[in-house]
C-alpha cells in the first residue's frame, strides 16, 4: 500500500534529524500524549511519529556503533575491527 503524500514528507523531515533533535522531539511527544487527553486520531498521529523517530534514533546510534568498530585501535596502533559490548537490554 502505498504512503501518503504527507506521511513521505513527515518521514523525510524525521531523516534530516540529528539524533539529538529526533531524541528531543520524540521525548516532547511522550510528554504531550501523557499529561494531556488528547483525541484519539491526534494521539495516532503522535504515535506514528514517534514511532519513526524511534527508529531513526535507532538507526543513528546502529550507525555510531559500526564507526566505532571500525576505528577501535589495537594495541599495536593498527586500526581493527572489535565488536563492540552489548548489554541485555538491547
Amino acid at each position: 500500500m502505498p504512503k501518503a503524500k504527507g506521511a513521505e514528507s513527515a518521514v523525510d523531515e524525521i531523516q534530516k534529524l540529528t539524533f539529538e533533535e529526533a531524541l528531543k522531539r520524540l521525548e516532547a511527544i511522550v510528554e504531550s500524549m501523557e499529561a494531556q487527553e488528547l483525541p484519539l486520531d491526534t494521539l495516532l498521529a503522535h504515535y506514528q511519529e514517534g514511532t519513526a523517530l524511534a527508529q531513526h534514533c535507532q538507526a543513528k546510534l546502529n550507525a555510531a556503533e559500526m564507526k566505532v568498530q571500525e576505528l577501535e585501535k589495537s594495541s599495536k596502533g593498527e586500526l581493527t575491527l572489535k565488536a563492540a559490548q552489548r548489554t541485555e537490554e538491547e
